[in-house]
């Protein structure tokens, strides 16, 4: 442990990682990892309006401890009407929030410039270590001129799994050795979270749905990425036959076009009503498998140790694959999409289990 951390069993200790939906999630396990050996730390953490609701299950309450505070930044809301005096009451009021606490150590581990903005507008105390990257690895976002504000900047692989890549940004700002994923078992919820869906917001689709049901995800923001239609069809049908409905989601209309399209030549399937991300961790907890492309609910459907299918097309699988548990199969690679036979085959012996 750092000298710093050593002579301060208590720091503040800032997480700056804005977005998107998987880059949030894939994040949750240096929570974990900050209080198991910094248990009076306090830890605050800023993102993106939209995915509040992924941290807020970590909100420390009585007799739990996990983030202190939510940070809300409306940064992409902003940039559309940045001339609004509206977006400048909202960033001033955001920068106030920012600054309440002096920060000794700021945790950024997206890598790009906006994050490393938000590290600088941070308030700090002396000598606070405020860590980065240093480097890209392939196939990520990554801008170099984000170094500049950082105190130190952290060399990672260049293949290097999204938990893994935190991880490593993590333990060099306490100057910690490295956590082995295969010592060091990650958590991303508290427990109570994935064994008592019930609990959670119940959504309108669990209202109509005929279980058990199979949840397919097959939208991404970049197409190259998606699974065939013809491959959802053939998989659906064949899992129909077995006695599951279909259920396919989806984010915009133009995904509901596709989803409508799918389901309609699956018996039984059907497109439910667009559901908010709190109402996903229910509708994930119910379903007998999520099968889905390398997409942020996918993802979700990993990290609470659900039965899932992850589908790699046109993205490396090291970079996002579920590593953590065995209902979790991850299917394909970087320009080598499944077949439907395999998918298949996998579904349904997990179906079994």
């Amino acid at each position: 442990m750092s000298n710093f951390v050593s002579s301060n069993p208590s720091p503040k200790i800032l997480l700056v990682k804005l977005s998107s939906l998987g880059d949030v999630l894939h994040n949750l396990p240096i929570v974990w990892d900050l209080r198991a050996r910094l248990p009076n730390a306090q830890i605050d953490w800023v993102v993106e309006e939209a995915y509040v609701h992924l941290l807020q299950p970590l909100l420390s309450k009585e007799g739990f401890r996990g983030i202190d505070h939510i940070i809300p930044i409306g940064l992409r809301r902003w940039k559309r009407i940045v001339l609004s005096l509206k977006t400048w009451r909202e960033f001033f009021q955001f920068k106030k929030e920012l600054q309440v606490v002096s920060y000794d150590v700021i945790i950024e581990t997206q890598g790009l410039l906006k994050s490393a903005l938000v590290c600088a507008l941070a308030n700090k105390s002396v000598n606070a270590v405020v860590a980065g990257l240093a480097n890209a690895t392939e196939y990520s976002g990554y801008e170099p001129l984000a170094r500049a504000f950082y105190t130190q900047s952290v060399q990672v692989p260049k293949q290097c799994h999204a938990v893994d890549r935190s991880r490593w940004v993590m333990c060099s700002a306490l100057d910690w050795p490295l956590l082995d994923r295969h010592v060091a078992p990650l958590q991303f919820y508290p427990k109570d979270l994935i064994a008592e869906p019930k609990n959670r917001q119940a959504s309108a689709l669990q209202k109509v749905i005929q279980r058990p049901y199979i949840l397919c995800f097959h939208s991404t923001a970049r197409e190259a990425k998606r699974w065939g239609n013809d491959q959802w069809i053939a998989l659906g049908q064949a899992l129909a036959s077995k006695g599951y409905q279909l259920v396919f989601p989806w984010g915009s209309l133009a995904e509901k076009k596709v989803s409508a399209y799918l389901a309609s030549q699956i018996p039984n399937a059907i497109v439910p009503e667009r559901f908010s991300i709190a109402e996903a961790f229910a509708v994930i907890g119910e379903a007998a498998l999520t099968i889905g492309v390398d997409t942020g609910l996918t993802h979700l459907a990993a990290i609470l140790n659900k039965p899932t299918i992850e589908i790699y097309c046109d993205s490396p699988r090291w970079k996002t694959e579920g590593y953590w548990s065995e209902t979790i199969q991850n299917l394909g690679d970087l320009q080598a999409p499944p077949s439907v036979s395999e998918v298949t085959a996998v579904a349904l012996k997990l179906l079994s289990q």
